[in-house]
């Protein structure tokens, strides 16, 4: 087995002391908390189109960022050189942004400690597979989409991969460090026939080695689901419009819940009243089928953590409870000023981003009734598989999702492929009309990005099969 890399400050050639001296700078007087984020990532990425490779990117990038918080202000300031004296400057403009006066005493830190837990074990580092071995495996998945079907005219093939190394240190007395390995493969596929033109789109990932995308034949599978999404799409009717019972499949459709609602019950949102779920702790927000949770402890996904970008273990987080509302997602922050748990949910893009309340794998849990079963209960209706882009207002939990992959559901039968449907709706909502669910709880297979504020974190989502009695359908058929 490889040997651990290191999670202590020599990866980034520092001290304690200097450590110490850094907080010791920032946390004065007004200041009630603040911490250093230590990162070294090396990035990678491989993409290929038309057999050729296109783009071949591999990058470092290290740095801290220095973080003060003064009752609500926060003051917060970043540098990718890592010396005694730029440390300093970091610290001192963090401090004065957040308004309080110059002087401190050293801060003492313990000695670095690892996380709790160890959801993605040592592994051979993915940043030590040659870009020979990527491009081998973007030219296998190229033929094997091409080879699933002649109208398949062109595959484009991404294989991107992160390594970093993290340090955390704070001013409670902790300093604890973490290496999150990350990957993501992606198969887009185009269909043409009679001048019509389609696309498929199939991938997976997660914080797990390079071997694992040549175990089962995944390579194999994510290219056959590209091409069988494409080909799908061309005998793909228009999309009827108007509402109707409308049945959402396991896994990725997890991705209107994560946009429509778990932005919705982010902690920072909440404490602003700027979402939908203000005040609404311990009120029925859905149907008593639904039930749903945030937790960043599944080995190998996505959008696990041994630990947040603040420390802090990840945790399991119920966040409605047979339709009652129970908690929501935190960081640091927001649990102090809202006297709210604290979840291990601080996270942010880079050394170079503040962290905010974000959430890892967010999904809802399985309920008792066969998927069949549900799809029967549908005499006309939407079966939606798949989803593409989307848009969501968080303060008052509207959005509008495409489906990339949808079937009609006819006398509780699911018949022809459809394109071009939109679901259009109210997260809140949505959530009171769900009367089905599914024993088949299925997590996304890894490809989830999260955006917020400008930053972007690895997230994963997830669903077993739902009936939603009523929602709107955009379509171009009436």
């Amino acid at each position: 087995m490889p040997a651990q890399p290191n999670t202590d400050l020599t990866q980034f050639g520092l001290t304690e002391q200097e450590v110490q001296h850094t907080l010791g700078v920032v946390k004065v007087r007004d200041v009630d908390y603040a911490d250093l984020y230590f990162e070294s990532c090396l990035s990678e990425s491989v993409s290929m189109e038309e057999g050729i490779v296109k783009r071949a990117v591999k990058s470092v990038s290290q740095g801290a960022g220095v973080r003060a918080t003064a009752g609500e202000k926060t003051g917060f300031a970043y540098s990718d050189e890592l010396t005694k004296r730029d440390l300093e400057i970091a610290a001192g403009t963090a401090r004065y942004i957040a308004q309080s006066p110059q002087g401190g005493q050293p801060v003492p830190v313990t000695h670095c400690v690892k996380p709790v837990r160890d959801l993605y074990p040592a592994q051979t580092p993915i940043s030590e597979v040659a870009t020979a071995e990527r491009v081998d495996l973007l030219n296998l998945i190229d033929a094997e989409a091409r080879r699933y079907d002649p109208r398949i005219k062109n595959v484009m093939a991404s294989f991107n991969t992160e390594y970093k190394i993290v340090m955390v240190a704070t001013t409670d007395g902790r300093m604890v460090g973490d290496v999150q390995p990350l990957s993501r493969l992606q198969v887009t596929c185009i269909a043409e026939e009679n001048g019509n033109r389609q696309m498929g789109t199939f991938g997976g990932g997660g914080r797990m080695a390079f071997a694992y995308y040549h175990e089962q034949d995944r390579y194999k599978h994510y290219a056959r689901e590209a091409a069988r999404q494409a080909i799908l799409n061309l005998s793909a009717v228009d999309a009827p419009a108007g509402v109707m019972p409308v049945v959402l499949g396991g896994g990725w459709p997890g991705i209107l819940l994560h946009e429509a609602i778990g932005h919705g019950l982010e902690a920072d949102f909440n404490r602003r009243k700027t979402s939908a779920f203000s005040s609404l702790l311990g009120k029925r927000v859905a149907s008593e089928a639904c039930t749903i949770v945030d937790d960043g402890t599944l080995p190998f996904r996505r959008g696990s953590l041994n630990m947040d970008d603040e420390g802090t273990p990840t945790s399991r987080t119920v966040l409605i409870e047979k339709g009652i509302l129970r908690g929501y997602i935190t960081d640091k922050l927001n649990a102090r000023l809202m006297g709210i748990p604290l979840t291990g949910n601080g996270r942010r893009e880079s050394f170079q981003s503040i962290p905010l309340p974000r959430m890892t794998n967010t999904f809802m849990l399985a309920g008792e009734s066969d998927p069949q079963d549900i799809i029967r209960s549908v005499n006309s209706g939407l079966y939606a598989v798949s989803f593409g882009g989307g848009q969501v207002d968080i303060t008052n939990g509207k959005f509008v999702f495409s489906a990339s992959e949808a079937y009609l559901i006819e006398d509780g039968r699911i018949t022809k492929p459809v394109k071009g449907a939109t679901l259009i709706g109210s997260g809140p909502e949505v959530l009171t009309k769900v009367s089905m669910v599914g024993h088949d709880l299925k997590l996304d297979e890894g490809i989830g990005t999260c955006g917020k504020d400008g930053q972007s974190v690895p997230v994963g989502v997830g669903l077993p099969t739902i009936r939603i009695d009523q929602i709107t359908v955009g379509g171009t058929r009436g």
